[in-house]
């Protein structure tokens, strides 16, 4: 007996029974919803410093990976069919706004800005990465992939100085928390 080639192996990703229906929408719309959060962050700072001075080439390099991203995450929302975040135009304003305030305050607390959301986006990917079964593969190493991006720029911030920022830990509790509620939020909403 032969098998039946499937026409659906032309689709990158596609949605299967065996992950959670929901739980798959649920990470792709959030991760949507985070990584356009983030080019918004670094939009913000790059408009502060400009992208040909040194801080700014260093910050445009992880902003170009987030358009990396973004553009990965629009190309999942459509081939899954996940409806994204109704939130887009508040993460649109909040993230540079965040990205362009902590510009304001100078590179070191830029870089802060960028230790705490990286850290809290790559334990965040962590997760996920664990609750995606074998069906979604692919995705899967999608995620892993963005994750050690993550994890670079959030090293990337270390290197530049980000801890030795006045206020340091208030900071970066304050934005780790607001990044955990606009996860929260836009997995649903």
């Amino acid at each position: 007996m032969k098998s039946k080639k499937s026409n659906t192996s032309k689709k990158k990703y596609k949605s299967s029974s065996k992950t959670n229906k929901n739980i798959l929408e649920e990470i792709i719309r959030v991760d949507h919803a985070g990584e356009y959060g983030a080019t918004r962050i670094y939009d913000g700072q790059i408009f502060i410093f400009g992208k040909n001075s040194k801080i700014g080439k260093t910050i445009q390099h992880m902003a170009d990976q987030e358009q990396e991203h973004i553009e990965t995450f629009e190309k999942l929302i459509i081939n899954y069919r996940v409806r994204p975040t109704a939130l887009l135009p508040l993460w649109n304003i909040a993230g540079f706004a965040l990205g362009a305030s902590t510009a304001i305050m100078g590179e070191k607390a830029a870089m802060a800005c960028t230790v705490a959301v990286e850290r809290v986006i790559g334990e965040h990917y962590k997760k996920q990465s664990k609750l995606l079964k074998d069906d979604q593969k692919k995705l899967r190493s999608t995620i892993k992939k963005f994750e050690k991006d993550e994890l670079e720029h959030h090293d990337i911030g270390i290197a530049h100085d980000a801890e030795k920022t006045p206020g340091y830990s208030i900071l970066s509790s304050f934005i780790s928390l607001g990044c955990k509620a606009a996860i929260a939020v836009s997995k649903k909403v």
